[in-house]
C-alpha cells in the first residue's frame, strides 16, 4: 500500500498533470494528421523529456501515446485516411457513417469506446503485470533466452507479405546490436576505431530516424496528396455524444474487442493495427446484422476503436513484465525507461513498485484526459486536416535533430538519426518493415547475452535449453509461432 501510494502521488503531482495534458493535445493533432504515427510523436518527444522527472517525463509519453492512438480515428471518419495505422480498420464503418450525414455520432463512439478500451487495457495489466513478473522472476539465463526467442519468433508475423524481407530487415536490426564492447568479454566490435562507437548505437536515435525522419521523406517523395479538400467535405457535424441506449447496445462487442486487443497487445510485435483489424473481423462473424459492417455499421465502429485502445495496456504488460517490446512504441518506452533508471522488466516489479503504480495510474488519467477533451476538440482538430504538408514536415525534421542532439549533446547522434533516416526511407521504397529492426535491436543483445551465460554455466552444453521446463516450452512456442505465420502468409 505504501509503494502504491508513493506511485499515485508522484502520478497526481500538479506538474506531470500538466505535461500529461500537454501530451494528450499534442497525441490529439499528431494522431489527426494522416502520416504522424504515434510511434513517430513518442521517437521525437522522448529525448525531449530527459531533463524532467521520470512522473513529468513519462506522463507527457503516455498522454501522447493513448491520445494519439485515440485521435487517428477522427481522420479515418472524416475522410477516409487513418490518422495512424491503429485506426485502419476504423475507415471501414467511419467513413460510410460520415457519408450518411453520422460524422458526429461517428466521432462520438470513437471517444467513448477508445475510453473503455483504455481502461479495459490498463485493469488487464493490473490483473496479470504481478503475477505474470511474480513468476518471471524463477527465470534464469536459459529462460531469458528463450524468452528473446520468443519474441523474436514474432519477427515473421510483423514481415508483411515478404517474410525474406522481414528476415533482411532482422539481420540489420541485430548488425546494429552487434556494434560495441562485446557483452562477456568487453572486447571492441565494429567501433572502427570511433570513440562514439564503443557504448554501441543509441537506440533512440535510431527509432527517430527510422519513424520520424524517413517517414518524412518518404512523404515528400512520394508527394502525398493534400486531404484539406476531403475534410472540406465535412460542412457539418451534428450530436457528438451517444445515447445511453447506443453506449449499453455497443458494450457487448465493446467486451469481445477489448478482450481481442488485450490479448494481441500481449504477443510482442503485434500492435493496435492488428488488433483494430481482427476485433472488426471478429465481431462481424458474430453480428446479428453481418451485412452492415463496412457499410456504416455502429458496432464495427466500436469494435475496431476499443480493440487498438485496449491494446495498449497488454503491449505495456508484455513490455513492464518481460521486458519484451509488445509493439514500436513500448519499444521505444524502454529507452525512456531505462533512461529514467529503470529496467523494464519482472525485477521491476519488485524492486521499483511504486514507479509500475505510477505508470499504472498514468495510464488511467491519459485516458480520462482524452475522454474529457475528446468530444470538444474532434470538431476543432478537423481544421488541422489543412495544414500545409510542408509545414508538418519541417517542424517533424526540427524536432527530431533537437530531441536527438538533446540525449548526449553530441552531434554523432545526429549523424545516426540521418542514417536511420535514409534507411528507413530506403526500406520503405522497397516495401521492407521496420518492425523486425525494432525487434532485433531491442532482444538481439538480451539474446545474444543470455545464451552466452548460460552456455558458459552449463559447460557449453546447449541441452540446457531443452532440459528446463520453461525454456523448452518458449522454444516450442516460438516454433508454433513461427510456423503458423508461415503457412498463413503462404495462404494468403
Amino acid at each position: 500500500m505504501q509503494q502504491f501510494m508513493q506511485g499515485f502521488l508522484q502520478a497526481i503531482d500538479p506538474r506531470a498533470i500538466l505535461y500529461l495534458l500537454v501530451g494528450t493535445f499534442s497525441g490529439l493533432i499528431i494522431g489527426t494528421l494522416p502520416g504522424l504515427t504515434a510511434t513517430m510523436a513518442v521517437a521525437i518527444l522522448t529525448p525531449l523529456t530527459f531533463w524532467l522527472s521520470p512522473n513529468e517525463g513519462l506522463a507527457m509519453l503516455i498522454g501522447v501515446w493513448n491520445s494519439a492512438i485515440f485521435s487517428g480515428g477522427i481522420s479515418a471518419i472524416l475522410i477516409n485516411t487513418p490518422g495512424t495505422p491503429a485506426s485502419i480498420a476504423s475507415t471501414f464503418d467511419g467513413f460510410a457513417l460520415t457519408k450518411k450525414g453520422m460524422a458526429g455520432l461517428a466521432l462520438g463512439i470513437n471517444v467513448v469506446f477508445s475510453f473503455i478500451g483504455g481502461i479495459l487495457g490498463v485493469v488487464a495489466l493490473i490483473l496479470v503485470g504481478f503475477p505474470l513478473a511474480r513468476f518471471a522472476l524463477s527465470f534464469g539465463p536459459a529462460e531469458y533466452f528463450t524468452l528473446a526467442i520468443f519474441g523474436l519468433s514474432t519477427m515473421v508475423a510483423v514481415s508483411g507479405k515478404s517474410i525474406l524481407k522481414g528476415m533482411i530487415s532482422g539481420f540489420v536490426g541485430f548488425s546494429i546490436a552487434l556494434i560495441g564492447l562485446d557483452p562477456i568479454f568487453g572486447s571492441e566490435r565494429f567501433t572502427f576505431g570511433r570513440m562514439e562507437l564503443l557504448s554501441g548505437i543509441s537506440f533512440v536515435p535510431v527509432m527517430i530516424g527510422l519513424f520520424g525522419i524517413g517517414e518524412v521523406l518518404s512523404q515528400i517523395f512520394t508527394k502525398s496528396r493534400s486531404t484539406s479538400a476531403d475534410a472540406q467535405t465535412v460542412t457539418q457535424i451534428k450530436r457528438v455524444i451517444p445515447t445511453f441506449k447506443e453506449v449499453k447496445d455497443l458494450t457487448p462487442v465493446a467486451l469481445l474487442s477489448s478482450l481481442i486487443g488485450v490479448v494481441i497487445g500481449v504477443i510482442p510485435g503485434a500492435g493496435a493495427d492488428i488488433a483494430g483489424l481482427v476485433a472488426w473481423d471478429q465481431s462481424r462473424r458474430i453480428a446479428k446484422r453481418p451485412e452492415e459492417y463496412g457499410k456504416g455499421s455502429l458496432e464495427g465502429l466500436a469494435a475496431s476503436t476499443t480493440a487498438n485502445n485496449a491494446c495498449l495496456g497488454g503491449a505495456l504488460t508484455t513490455m513492464m513484465a518481460l521486458g519484451l517490446p509488445g509493439d514500436a512504441v513500448t519499444a521505444i518506452l524502454i529507452g525512456a525507461f531505462i533512461i529514467y533508471g529503470v529496467q523494464p522488466g519482472p525485477i521491476m516489479f519488485r524492486d521499483h513498485a511504486s514507479f509500475v503504480y505510477m505508470v499504472i495510474t498514468l495510464m488511467m488519467l491519459a485516458n480520462v484526459a482524452f475522454l474529457a477533451v475528446g468530444f470538444f476538440f474532434s470538431k476543432i482538430l478537423t481544421k488541422f486536416l489543412s495544414l500545409p504538408q510542408s509545414f508538418i514536415w519541417s517542424t517533424i525534421i526540427i524536432l527530431s535533430l533537437v530531441g536527438s542532439y538533446a540525449i548526449n549533446n553530441s552531434a554523432f547522434d545526429l549523424m545516426i538519426v540521418f542514417l536511420s533516416g535514409v534507411l528507413g526511407f530506403i526500406f520503405r521504397l522497397l516495401d521492407v518493415p521496420l518492425g523486425p529492426i525494432v525487434l532485433a535491436l531491442i532482444l538481439g543483445p538480451m539474446a545474444e547475452a543470455n545464451m552466452r551465460r548460460a552456455l558458459i554455466l552449463s559447460g557449453g552444453s546447449f541441452t540446457t535449453f531443452f532440459t528446463r521446463p520453461i525454456s523448452l516450452i518458449l522454444l516450442i512456442l516460438s516454433a508454433a509461432s513461427l510456423l503458423t505465420s508461415v503457412i498463413r502468409k503462404r495462404k494468403s
